[in-house]
């Protein structure tokens, strides 16, 4: 296996970040998942759109989207597969102990991972946590991800898949990794940005290609919705069949199915929408 790591290709046992890494000691730092079906990576604009979104968000100078293409298309080649986690890391690079940054600048990793199809439908949970609409990483794809570790773990332990936040305001806002739809009478609605969300770039294609509305929505509209349906790069767009105790029998229903038929047929005549 190789990766990319700060300029080349490395062996995945020879490569080092310093102990010292921003990213590792603090959490300062930001990621995108892209996948990457047959060796060609899906909507790469957006995700590097969004990569550098992150990084003026956090301070961090903006990465070189020239080099970061460089830095998939060589770990694609080296490491061929049918369907691959890409995963693209950028942090702070070489700092103190503390908060402060260093002035040795950023660090770029660029790695894959091996995965599979996704099921149809999955079970999700609600959590008692809350996402802040209003904190400093709000709308930011950072490695300081430790409260999703956290909630996934709750999710895994009740034979779900994911965890579903809402926010300060009791507003559903999105899963650990995750956004989240809900379809009411035939309508989709997906939470606004403003609710505290990541601006996932299935959830931007998803709303774009379906005419989903973007709604403030109650946490408890998954108590009654008619169906509810994820999105994210790995997952594209997968109903859900049971939603804390409540089954939703017949998942994916029709307008996910529908949803789920559209997203397939766009992304596959577009590598890069």
């Amino acid at each position: 296996m190789k990766i990319w790591l700060d300029g080349g290709l490395q062996d995945t046992e020879s490569a080092r970040v310093s102990v010292f890494d921003h990213g590792l000691t603090v959490g300062d730092g930001i990621f995108e998942t892209v996948k990457a079906v047959d060796g060609r990576p899906f909507a790469l604009t957006r995700h590097l759109d969004r990569l550098t979104r992150s990084a003026r968000g956090l301070g961090l100078p903006d990465p070189d989207h020239d080099e970061v293409r460089r830095a998939c298309a060589a770990v694609l080649e080296a490491n061929p597969a049918p369907l691959g986690r890409l995963r693209i890391t950028y942090t702070g690079g070489h700092g103190p102990l503390g908060s402060d940054r260093g002035e040795h600048g950023p660090t770029l990793v660029v790695a894959l991972g091996e995965t599979t199809r996704r099921p149809d439908s999955t079970a999700v949970i609600t959590v008692p946590w809350t996402r802040n609409e209003r904190g400093a990483l709000t709308g930011l794809k950072t490695t300081s991800y430790a409260e999703n570790v956290v909630a996934l773990a709750r999710a895994r332990e009740r034979g779900a898949s994911e965890a579903l936040f809402g926010n300060t305001v009791g507003q559903l806002c999105e899963g650990t990794g995750s956004n989240v739809f809900v379809v009411l009478d035939g309508e989709i609605h997906t939470p606004p940005l403003a609710s505290g969300c990541l601006a996932g770039i299935t959830r931007a294609l998803t709303a774009e290609w379906t005419g989903a509305e973007e709604t403030d929505l109650p946490l408890d509209v998954l108590e009654r919705a008619d169906e509810v349906f994820l999105t994210s790069t790995l997952r594209d767009v997968q109903a859900v069949h049971r939603v804390d105790g409540r089954e939703l029998p017949g998942a994916p229903g029709p307008v996910t199915a529908k949803a789920m038929r559209i997203f397939e047929e766009r992304a596959g005549h577009d590598l890069d929408p």
